[in-house]
């Protein structure tokens, strides 16, 4: 099956991504409070700890949306509730964060983005809809062909011997 691995990929990238962002933005804070300068009068402090603060929360955000990422390759199954919304936000996070890459930092990492942001719709198109039954598209439950009269598979009344009907009800009209 192809689902398995984009969901493993996915996971891996965004745990890595996860590491990745919250260790520059940690970075940044001990800059930032190495230097001692202040921006426009900001407490250089109050920079860094904010610095330090958001590079977890970001961190933090990443690694949730890759345990997403992990219990779907691991359960073979979509996303379901606040998971598909976690992913369809790192989605959204990872176009936005391409179009600032392209002009901020160059085309590799505009690359990046939009390869990651490709992988989580891949993930979550993958998934959209469930499996379909391999067998015929009219095959009737009870092994019937049609409405039976109280055969093998039916009863008097056109159900299948499971009690579904082996016809589809009539459309409502309108009056």
């Amino acid at each position: 099956m192809v689902r398995r691995p984009v969901a493993w990929i996915v996971a891996v990238v965004l745990f890595a991504e996860a590491l990745g962002i919250a260790a520059v933005n940690w970075f940044l804070g001990v800059v930032v409070d190495r230097q001692d300068m202040s921006l426009a009068g900001l407490d250089p402090d109050m920079m860094s700890v904010s610095s330090k603060i958001g590079g977890v929360v970001f961190g933090l955000y990443f690694a949730l949306c890759g345990l997403v990422a992990l219990l779907v390759a691991l359960r073979d199954r979509a996303p379901a509730g606040l998971g598909r919304v976690l992913l369809i936000s790192a989605a959204v996070v990872h176009g936005l964060l391409g179009a600032f890459a392209w002009g901020l930092l160059g085309p590799a990492e505009f690359l990046f983005m939009v390869v990651m942001l490709g992988l989580i719709v891949l993930l979550l198109m993958t998934y959209d809809r469930p499996q379909q039954p391999a067998g015929p598209a009219d095959a009737v439950p009870g092994g019937g062909a049609g409405g039976s009269t109280g055969g093998p598979g039916g009863t008097d009344d056109g159900r299948a011997g499971d009690g579904s009907p082996v016809t589809p009800p009539a459309a409502p009209t309108a009056r």
